[in-house]
């Protein structure tokens, strides 16, 4: 789409007056939570710096987040089906990144995860995860009527298992998780037989423990402390036994902003990012600890009230697939802090630091709102 085209598409959603059909719920609880991990970003800089507070990883985030909210509202601003035009470009995008940063990516942790440009890091499964979402609602809407065939469940999770392989492959299994999750809730929510998809589960299950053995030693040792942290409390579980402590001593009322002992003292390595939820609960507590995953809960509400009234089916698997992947990780990274869960390095959205993450959740956003405003019907 040339600059032309997309200046007329804008001035036409203005004229149209879309714009009334804005869904400022959705962006309410989106911005919530961005203001909310600058804020826990801060107090994790503040521990380094003191008074001063070092503010690198803070500006960072707001340069990020303006140029999330400018894609977002781009986004917001183009009928959603010009994606589906692009279904084959995007998808050629997304394997041609993922096999990039296999090539060339940055070692981090043991891991291929990102690629650094100008001194800035990208990490492209980030993007993948929201372009993928557009690539199965399209398949999916675009095979109503066969969507409890065996060959539409076949046809989908092929789609989705090159992008997965490239993605465990650096390893990150984290991010490869969330693709099935993706995968599982877009099929569910399609219709797909239950039979079929009973069956793609099992599967699944009885090949999981082939793929772990594939990880590193220390990979393995770290995936499975949650049974027994005691087990290696200086090497392998370490990070998840300061996690427990520090959300055990937040409390009720958590300790206050830049007061939390483990945040300040650096006894959680990463805290910034996987176990940024660590410093929410030490220092808020529980009561804000529930306050955030309530906010959370409100926008993945709103994420399905929009699929709900979209006008048509594509509209529908895309909130549904941005629904499924924001829920997967909500859960699985807030487990993985209090130890119900393995450690599998998947960040929590919006609050968790990383610009790769925000900008492209934001254009998911963007996205659904597009979807809001061409509904067909008004959502509660």
């Amino acid at each position: 789409m040339g600059a032309t085209t997309l200046t007329a598409t804008l001035v036409d959603n203005v004229r149209a007056r879309r714009w009334r059909s804005f869904d400022l719920q959705l962006c309410l609880y989106m911005v919530l939570l961005i203001v909310l991990g600058l804020v826990m970003g801060y107090s994790v800089g503040y521990a380094e710096a003191g008074d001063a507070a070092d503010l690198s990883q803070t500006v960072k985030t707001l340069i990020w987040a303006t140029i999330g909210l400018i894609i977002f509202f781009t986004a917001a601003s183009v009928d959603y089906h010009w994606l589906q035009t692009l279904t084959m470009p995007i998808y050629l995008f997304v394997l041609g990144l993922l096999a990039l940063t296999l090539m060339i990516g940055t070692n981090l942790f043991g891991a291929q995860l990102s690629i650094t440009v100008a001194g800035l890091d990208f990490q492209f499964s980030e993007v993948a995860k929201v372009l993928m979402v557009v690539v199965l609602a399209t398949f999916l809407s675009g095979r109503r009527e066969k969507v409890g065939k065996l060959s539409t469940l076949v046809g989908a999770a092929v789609l989705m298992a090159i992008p997965t392989a490239l993605v465990f492959r650096q390893p990150d299994l984290g991010t490869a998780l969330v693709f099935v999750a993706i995968l599982i809730g877009m099929l569910f929510m399609s219709g797909a037989s239950i039979g079929w998809m009973g069956i793609f589960t099992g599967a699944t299950v009885a090949v999981a423990p082939l793929l772990v053995q594939t990880l590193e030693n220390y990979q393995r040792q770290r995936l499975f402390c949650f049974l027994d942290p005691g087990a290696d409390p200086q090497g392998a579980c370490y990070q998840l036994i300061q996690s427990l402590n520090a959300v055990g001593s937040g409390g009720l009322f958590g300790q206050g902003l830049t007061a939390g002992r483990q945040n300040q003292l650096g006894f959680l390595p990463v805290q910034s990012t996987d176990f940024i939820f660590t410093v929410v609960a030490e220092e808020l507590g529980f009561i804000g600890s529930i306050l955030v995953l309530v906010i959370f809960g409100l926008l993945i509400w709103r994420i399905l009230a929009i699929g709900w009234g979209a006008r048509d089916a594509l509209g529908m698997m895309m909130a549904v697939g941005l629904a499924s992947m924001l829920l997967f990780q909500i859960m699985v990274n807030v487990g993985m802090v209090i130890g119900i869960m393995p450690v599998t390095g998947i960040p929590l959205p919006f609050i968790t630091y990383g610009g790769s993450s925000l900008i492209s959740l934001m254009f998911g956003m963007g996205i659904l709102q597009s979807v809001r405003m061409h509904a067909r019907k008004p959502t509660f």
